[in-house]
């Protein structure tokens, strides 16, 4: 056999235009999935009808795994398999149109061809090229008819999401970059460093045409937990050794990061950490894809739909339950069809790269069908009765006597989990609202309904629950009612103040003992840090009204605050005669803003000034300031500045230069940090021009 090395042209600019691939900057051809492209080579010999071509993919490509495509030159395009069309031949070269099927296995494929002729046969490699999913498809699951909604979930690397709590929403930007330098290559490497491939390498490549298989492959892949994963997880507070999780201001650097160390988890992230880099692996290949914030959301550890709470008698939450309500959390919503569940079920799906809870024994979370969770039918694959707690659970709040170990219920509630479920806005930097789409509306009918529902289908509706609270504490009435007012700014820098408002249900007098506490916490509402504590004694005349000023200077809880900027304050309300009260409310404080001015038009490969202007609001200096700055197709990498320590009020402007390297409107992403304030971010959209 006379092998010649053909010199192929793989037409890179007008299949990636065709392809919506122009946006990876790769000299290799990627295309997407039942689609055709173009090649022309040269060096065949023989007639072209005598052409074969072989595409293979993975360790042992075979036809039976549908890893392997052995296709001849026909007059029509196949929707069932890979097919080749004769586009045109000149004296020596050949140029071809290339087709895979919809349901096409996505990676790095290998091309070659062999022709024939009476006497001889030849067989030659054209080279390699990249597969991806294909939204733009109606024959793909994937497929998204939107042409907005593509470009929003496949082709946008900038992101925002949600924080804060459902009483004070905050937002961030994010650098999904998935088009950035070699961010497909390392999402390639991701699939083949999973379980699922190092177990069974041939089984997982053939399962790689099916979005359900790879969401949950890489739900897993994304934390470091089981399989020497991407990010590894830490909500301590403390987070030596590595990055605080809130100083990440795109998932580029953690990518780069895990493959320049060998492939080992990067520290630190937290929920919105993993569900942006698992945004940027899915959008990369081709998965429409986006980051969805689910404010008071449930950690039902133990799969009863309930969350329990614990508190002491002075107020204090105790970390004794596997059971949280998280001030919020982040997942994924992927779009995709369930061909196991059915067509009802199609659209969108929950994966939740988060380490929680395992599923068939390792961290991974998802597919779960949005639907499926919003019409309580949680028996349905993955992970339903995990998901439908965390937008659903009833909360129970008890007081616990350490001393004794007794239990006393406070009160309970089934209208606080799973508020203002946002997302960003197609083609807009704003949030949208989805919670309808998760659940009917709070304390309707139907709400109550499918919750009754998913605990039947569950098994709980007839269960002894020992932990359940008795008929009579569940009968008696609290005496007095209780919250907590802001009065005053949130935001780090400045003390806190707040009221507590009581009021006496009754026409009686009530003499009530207060015991107040003010804790430091992260996200998840852990408490890491006592900030303050006091209690106060009163007696309410009859159906009176009564306010409390509380005040928690900044000296205070400059100190003990983490870098979720959280406080949660509870007031435990001992009621003589009557039943406890339990007054809580979570702060989040803002930090104090900072500014980008872009001087001048930005144009691609010409240099533009960028000013960063930040003022110190508080009355001491601040030191260790460092400016980070990033931005697809504004910068490579991250910049990093070192700025001058500020005095009391002082103003501080950076300057620094960019020079964009592709147009269109772009985003630059701002962190700032300095010993009094952490990770203040901001981002701003920068129109380039050619």
């Amino acid at each position: 056999i006379a092998a010649s090395q053909p010199s192929t042209n793989w037409h890179v600019k007008e299949n990636a235009k065709d392809h919506h691939t122009s946006r990876f900057s790769s000299k290799e051809l990627i295309v997407r999935r039942g689609q055709a492209f173009i090649i022309t080579f040269n060096g065949a010999e023989g007639p072209e009808q005598n052409l074969t071509f072989i595409a293979e993919t993975g360790p042992k490509p075979s036809k039976r795994t549908r890893t392997q495509a052995v296709f001849g030159i026909s007059s029509t395009v196949s929707t069932e398999s890979w097919s080749a069309v004769l586009q045109s031949t000149s004296s020596n070269s050949v140029s071809i149109s290339i087709s895979s099927p919809p349901n096409a296995v996505i990676g790095r494929y290998k091309l070659s061809v062999q022709s024939t002729s009476s006497d001889s046969s030849s067989s030659a490699s054209l080279g390699t090229f990249v597969l991806l999913f294909n939204p733009w498809s109606s024959g793909d699951d994937v497929f998204m008819s939107s042409k907005a909604e593509c470009e929003e979930y496949v082709l946008e690397e900038f992101g925002i999401i949600f924080a804060g709590n459902k009483n004070h929403i905050s937002s961030f930007g994010w650098n999904f970059g998935q088009f950035q330098g070699d961010i497909l290559d390392i999402c390639l490497a991701m699939l083949d460093r999973s379980l699922s491939y190092r177990q069974d390498p041939i089984t997982d490549v053939s399962h790689r045409n099916d979005p359900k298989y790879l969401g949950r492959v890489l739900s897993a892949m994304v934390n470091a937990n089981d399989d020497q994963g991407v990010v590894l997880g830490n909500w301590s507070g403390n987070y030596e050794g590595g990055k605080s999780p809130s100083s990440w201001t795109g998932s580029g650097e953690i990518l780069q990061s895990w493959k320049k160390s060998g492939f080992r988890p990067v520290r630190y992230g937290q929920c919105w950490v993993f569900a942006a880099v698992l945004t940027t692996v899915l959008r990369c290949l081709g998965i429409p894809t986006r980051t969805i914030t689910n404010f008071s959301s449930a950690h039902d550890a133990d799969g009863n739909l309930r969350v329990d709470e614990f508190y002491d008698a002075s107020g204090n939450h105790l970390n004794r339950a596997a059971d949280s309500i998280w001030n919020f959390h982040v997942w994924n919503e992927s779009w995709f069809t369930r061909s196991d569940l059915g067509p009802s079920y199609s659209g969108w799906q929950i994966l939740d790269a988060t380490p929680q809870e395992e599923s068939e024994g390792i961290y991974q979370c998802g597919p779960a069908s949005r639907k499926a969770i919003k019409e309580g039918d949680v028996e349905l694959d993955y992970d339903c009765p995990f998901v439908f707690a965390e937008v659903n659970a009833d909360c129970m709040y008890w007081n616990y006597d350490t001393s004794t170990g007794k239990k006393t219920l406070i009160f309970s509630q089934s209208t606080t989990i799973g508020q203002a479920i946002s997302t960003k806005a197609v083609g807009r930097d704003d949030r949208v609202d989805v919670t309808n789409d998760y659940k009917y509306e709070e304390g309707s009918k139907k709400e109550r309904e499918i919750f009754k529902k998913a605990r039947k289908k569950l098994g709980l509706e007839d269960k002894f629950d020992p932990t359940a609270p008795t008929p009579q504490e569940i009968e008696q009435k609290p005496d007095i009612s209780g919250k907590f007012k802001v009065a005053g700014p949130l935001q780090v820098g400045k003390d806190l103040n707040l009221i507590l408002v009581l009021a006496n249900l009754q026409s009686d007098a009530k003499s009530v003992h207060i015991n107040m506490t003010a804790w430091s916490t992260v996200y998840t509402r852990r408490p890491v840090h006592g900030i303050w504590k006091d209690s106060i004694s009163v007696t309410l005349s009859p159906k009176e009204e009564k306010q409390f000023p509380i005040k928690i200077p900044y000296t205070e809880y400059q100190q003990q605050l983490t870098t979720d900027n959280m406080i949660q304050v509870t007031a435990l309300c001992h009621v003589e005669g009557g039943i406890q009260v339990l007054v809580q409310r979570d702060i989040s404080l803002d930090n104090p803003t900072i500014d980008i001015q872009v001087l001048g038009e930005a144009k691609v490969n010409r240099e533009v000034d960028v000013e960063v202007i930040f003022t110190n609001p508080i009355d001491t200096e601040v030191t260790d300031c460092v400016l980070q700055v990033e931005g697809s197709d504004l910068l490579r990498g991250i910049l990093e500045i070192n700025v001058p320590p500020l005095k009391a009020g002082e103003n501080s402007s950076t300057k620094f230069k960019l020079i964009p390297f592709e147009a269109g409107s772009k985003h630059l992403l701002v962190n700032f940090s300095c010993d009094k304030f952490a990770n203040i971010k901001t981002f701003k959209m920068v129109n380039v021009t050619e």
